[in-house]
């Protein structure tokens, strides 16, 4: 497994995949990287589909403005933000933005532990979202955030990623 730093680093949207099936443990490595992330008051308040049927990843491109590498990819996983769980302890502030900055770093965690076993990701966010919680028949309560593609990428050149420099974006307050 690659140094974390190296897998931000290297880490880039993945948008065409090779057609190679990824293992159920391998799949379970990554999803509980998801369950690593932080959360507010540790209420962890994600859940994930994780989507290996074609048809279904096939209409989830078509209400993902035809995203095709959601096509290509072997697994998808669709990644729910639970408000309700968040609204409990911390009310319209944690329904509203505590439950998807969490969610987020479940996302985040996934994306690099794929990254550090040989998969190639693509974090997609532009989809219709009660049409994807339709999809993947997620019950009300929960909210759409993001879909993570998931595979062995089939791109040959990888451009480096530009990137600010941190004083471009950092003030240091004394």
């Amino acid at each position: 497994m690659k140094d974390v730093m190296e897998c931000m680093r290297d880490t880039h949207a993945v948008r065409q995949f090779k057609q190679v099936e990824i293992d159920d443990e391998t799949i379970a490595k990554v999803l509980e990287a998801g369950c690593y992330a932080p959360s507010a008051g540790n209420l962890q308040p994600w859940y994930f589909f994780v989507v290996k049927n074609s048809k279904v990843r096939q209409r989830l491109a078509e209400v993902s403005f035809e995203q095709s590498q959601l096509e290509e990819a072997p697994v998808a996983i669709v990644i729910m933000a639970d408000p309700s769980r968040s609204n409990e302890r911390y009310g319209e502030r944690g329904a509203q933005l505590y439950c998807l900055q969490d969610t987020a770093a479940a996302a985040e965690n996934i994306l690099l532990a794929a990254n550090s076993l040989g998969l190639g990701t693509c974090w997609v966010g532009a989809f219709d979202e009660p049409k994807v919680q339709e999809i993947v028949e997620a019950p009300p309560r929960l909210r759409a955030v993001a879909i993570i593609c998931l595979g062995y990428s089939d791109e040959e050149v990888v451009i480096p990623k530009e990137r600010l420099r941190v004083a471009e974006v950092t003030k240091i307050i004394h």
